[in-house]
């Protein structure tokens, strides 16, 4: 397997994980007080293991201001929109509708780096919008209890996946170094989440909430930094698609370990669509 794509599809799993986690979390808190747990704790254990997994050989301050820009809206601005859509429709839906990232990805990737959009990955986003039609509609024995509006919330978080995968391929073609972009990416992030908290506030969590938020935290972070190897190896029409495969390890970690999870065969059908799509775009 090219290492690009079992870096991809590694990022997928912890997106997953981390999906389920906060989940659990989220029961009883809001977004706020979630991402500012997760985001800071991964960012200081990025800044811990920075001394000795920090290649500055070929350090560029072009880089930096790409990297601090992505950081501006990724991850905090998708890691907020992640657990409010989590919270409202459930991991297995949320995952499933954000998966409209490759099309964006693909757009951007062509403005920015000219990377080419084929007729099958122009097919490959057709079906992604089938498979978004199928996932949203309420018949079906789907349990559909959130909002209409809730349905831009995913659209928006993958509009953030998608400007940022390309311009940090971008930033990574002056200085080529993944875990660079992810730490100076976290350390924006944290502090616009930690000023947020402070401007607005957030109710406190017990050590219990607290632990799992921070694992949730790892799990993105992991997912980030594996994204972004990816990325430093692999074109972002290789990348997009197969980070934007999670909702299928979501449906499993959520078959398993929630039991409250309805899976119904009309979800797994716009699944299987929306990643059928996906499937378009990196072969066409």
């Amino acid at each position: 397997m090219d290492p690009a794509a079992g870096l991809a599809l590694g990022s997928a799993l912890c997106l997953a994980i981390a999906l389920v986690l906060a989940r659990v979390g989220l029961r009883g808190h809001g977004v706020i007080a979630a991402a500012a747990t997760s985001v800071p704790t991964a960012t200081a254990l990025m800044w811990l293991a920075a001394p000795f997994v920090l290649d500055v050989s070929g350090f560029d301050w072009r880089a930096v201001g790409i990297f601090a820009a992505c950081g501006a809206l990724f991850p905090i601005g998708q890691t907020l929109l992640s657990f409010a859509t989590n919270r409202l429709m459930g991991p297995a839906l949320a995952g499933a509708l954000s998966n409209t990232t490759p099309l964006f990805a693909l757009g951007f990737a062509a403005l920015l780096l000219g990377e080419p959009v084929t007729p099958g990955r122009a097919a490959g986003a057709a079906a992604i919008i089938l498979g978004v039609v199928l996932l949203s509609l309420g018949g079906g024995g789907v349990r559909r209890d959130w909002p209409l509006w809730a349905l831009g919330l995913p659209v928006l978080s993958a509009v953030i996946r998608g400007v940022v995968q390309p311009g940090v391929k971008l930033g990574l073609g002056f200085w080529h170094a993944p875990f660079a972009a992810a730490l100076v990416g976290y350390t924006v992030s944290s502090a616009v989440i930690l000023s947020l908290r402070a401007v607005v506030g957030a109710p406190s969590v017990t050590a219990r909430e607290r632990a799992m938020f921070m694992v949730v935290g790892v799990s993105n972070a992991s997912a980030v930094m594996l994204m972004y190897a990816a990325l430093a190896r692999g074109a972002v029409g290789l990348v997009a698609p197969l980070v934007a495969s999670y909702p299928l390890f979501t449906l499993a970690l959520s078959a398993v370990f929630l039991r409250g999870e309805r899976l119904h065969a009309q979800l797994m059908a716009g699944v299987g669509v929306t990643v059928g799509g996906v499937v378009l775009v990196l072969t066409g």
